[in-house]
């Protein structure tokens, strides 16, 4: 089964019902849902979310979301080794390239995010929900 690798910005989309970005993002986690791609994100996107969440909702809420999401998206383990590749990677922002290498270190196929750009230096396969929507037709 395909390994995906979800960034922040997809699963704040469905969890905050981001318009117009909305639709594609679900389209995406509904796959995980129903078990035809197996999912993954990283610890630091779990408290990127519960922060944002806690923002705009209340903290019960907010943690409920996780519990939710959790149930169907796995957590792509941060190692050492990562730190240490994204700390010598030409990635702008130390957060991709951590999530970068924790991801290409699990094996991941693809990472789903709508800022593409912040993962130029990635030797993974890059795509926006709808690119990547694409590929399971």
């Amino acid at each position: 089964m395909l390994s995906v690798f979800l960034d922040s910005d997809v699963i704040l989309d469905v969890l905050a019902k981001r318009e117009p970005y909305y639709g594609n993002s679900a389209l995406v986690l509904n796959l995980a849902i129903e078990k035809k791609i197996n999912a993954f994100t990283s610890p630091l996107v779990f408290a990127n979310i519960h922060y944002i969440l806690n923002k705009l909702n209340s903290k019960y809420s907010s943690l409920e979301s996780l519990k939710r999401l959790r149930r169907f998206i796995k957590i792509c383990p941060i190692n050492e080794k990562n730190i240490d590749f994204a700390l010598n990677s030409e990635f702008k922002d130390f957060e991709d390239a951590i999530q970068n290498f924790s991801a290409f270190d699990k094996k991941i196929n693809f990472i789903v995010t709508r800022n593409k750009s912040d993962y130029k230096f990635s030797n993974l396969t890059i795509l926006n929900p709808a690119e990547f929507l694409k590929t399971q037709n």
